[in-house]
């Protein structure tokens, strides 16, 4: 095996059931077996801040090698990792099939699994992840919810910080009162019958906990250009995929939650329905990350082995019906461009930049690409401690979005999209700002659909 081989990284189950998975020496030789590789290469030094903070933890070490870092210390290097899996999916060399076998994100998650196990998920931080509860609560009083996590709140903002270690300045997601999966049922959207795909496909809209309680627009977006290209959808939510339970290293939580919605979008898949993920996170986590983490004896495991097969981004399934079937006219021109932030989620599905690919169908596409980490990562990126290093990494994507001067900001990534706003604001000051949607509502709007 060479350093830097052009063979595809392989990734291998997480072995979360195994006592040695939870044996601390076990982590510790791991940790710096692996540390001790990630120094000595130093590709992944302007990812995030996790390479930095290593790298100064070993050059400042007695010898400047691993072995003189204190265990203890290996904690300020995980706490910075936001999993977006870009060090093991477009900068590490010794990545699997390499004999070195290096996968950092999913070391990252060994170790907070380790401390779950040993001291539990932090309280504020749990709750804080408890997306389905926290959704229909704030959705039972979402103009109250609102007004108190705005962030130009003075009144509210600082006592979350204090209470919640949420911090004063994060954009926060707004909560809706009336989920996706309430407006799809209340308006049915009528199939077009002349479009090159109708009656080639069916899908199933899996909400995700974003869409279905804090942008529903999304899903709508996506339900009505499917419905104009002659696809007949469904919304169906089951429950949350478990990303923010991943990022703890909550791996039985994810487990369940992986049961509950690949069990529920079973019957779906044997009826011949495609399964649509309207997030890159929650694709990625269907497509990726539940094949390896939900054991080879589940139950469920085989219904998670056909949903990864069954899934697509939504980008991935506007581009294929293009690609197989032919789009239904009516695309329009949008006037002023779009700088169009490809969420490191929707890269770690190893599938292209789909959402570009969809954006250049539209007549005259004019298109700024920025391909790099947006520093927000989930939850990761609205803690106290954390906010101020997710806009230090979310610098330059925000510096060529407003360099970019164009009409609309777009990121597949829904939360991704307002902290880069949050970055171009810090930028341009009181300068004119892009109107910030994302790519699926944006191919609508150039459909002239409003929702």
């Amino acid at each position: 095996m060479r350093e830097g081989s052009l063979e595809a990284p392989v990734r291998h189950p997480l072995d979360w059931r195994n006592p040695d998975f939870y044996d601390e020496a076990k982590l510790d030789a791991e940790m710096r077996r692996v540390f001790e590789i990630c120094h000595g290469c130093r590709r992944c030094f302007n990812l995030c801040d996790s390479f930095p903070r290593l790298f100064d933890l070993v050059d400042n070490a007695g010898d400047a090698e691993v072995h003189g870092v204190e265990s203890r210390d290996f904690k300020a290097v995980v706490d910075a990792c936001t999993l977006c899996d870009m060090c093991f999916m477009t900068k590490c060399p010794y990545v699997p099939p390499h004999e070195w076998a290096l996968d950092f994100p999913h070391l990252m998650v060994r170790h907070r699994a380790v401390e779950a196990k040993k001291a539990g998920v932090p309280f504020a931080l749990k709750q804080l992840t408890q997306t389905d509860r926290n959704g229909k609560l704030a959705g039972a009083v979402a103009p109250l919810a609102n007004w108190a996590s705005d962030e130009k709140n003075t009144l509210t903002r600082p006592l979350l910080e204090k209470v919640a270690d949420v911090h004063r300045d994060a954009h926060l997601p707004k909560f809706h009162g009336k989920t996706l999966a309430m407006r799809a049922k209340a308006d049915p959207a009528p199939v077009n019958t002349a479009a090159p795909a109708y009656g080639k496909r069916k899908a199933v809209l899996y909400a995700t906990c974003f869409a279905n309680y804090n942008n529903p627009a999304i899903g709508m977006a996506a339900r009505a250009i499917l419905a104009k290209n002659g696809v007949e959808t469904e919304v169906v939510y089951p429950s949350c995929c478990g990303m923010p339970q991943l990022e703890q290293g909550d791996l039985e939580k994810v487990d369940r939650n992986a049961a509950r919605v690949a069990t529920a979008l079973a019957p779906w898949i044997a009826k011949g329905y495609d399964v649509v993920a309207l997030v890159p996170s929650c694709a990625l986590m269907l497509k990726m990350e539940w094949p390896l983490i939900v054991p080879n004896d589940a139950p469920h495991r085989g219904a998670v082995l056909d949903l990864a097969q069954a899934t697509y981004d939504v980008s991935e399934y506007i581009v294929d019906i293009a690609r197989k079937d032919g789009l239904a006219e009516g695309l329009q021109p949008l006037p002023g461009g779009v700088a169009l932030h490809i969420a490191c989620h929707a890269r770690a599905q190893n599938m292209g930049q789909k959402a570009t690919e969809m954006l250049r169908l539209i007549p005259q596409a004019d298109l700024k690409v920025i391909e790099r980490c947006s520093g927000h990562g989930g939850s990761w990126g609205v803690l106290t401690e954390n906010f101020p290093t997710a806009l230090k990494v979310g610098k330059p994507v925000a510096n060529q979005a407003a360099k970019a001067g164009k009409a609309f900001l777009a990121s597949e990534c829904p939360i991704a999209g307002p902290h880069i706003m949050q970055g171009i604001e810090r930028l341009n000051g009181e300068g004119p700002l892009p109107e910030q949607l994302h790519p699926v509502e944006l191919f609508a709007r150039a459909y002239g659909i409003t929702v």
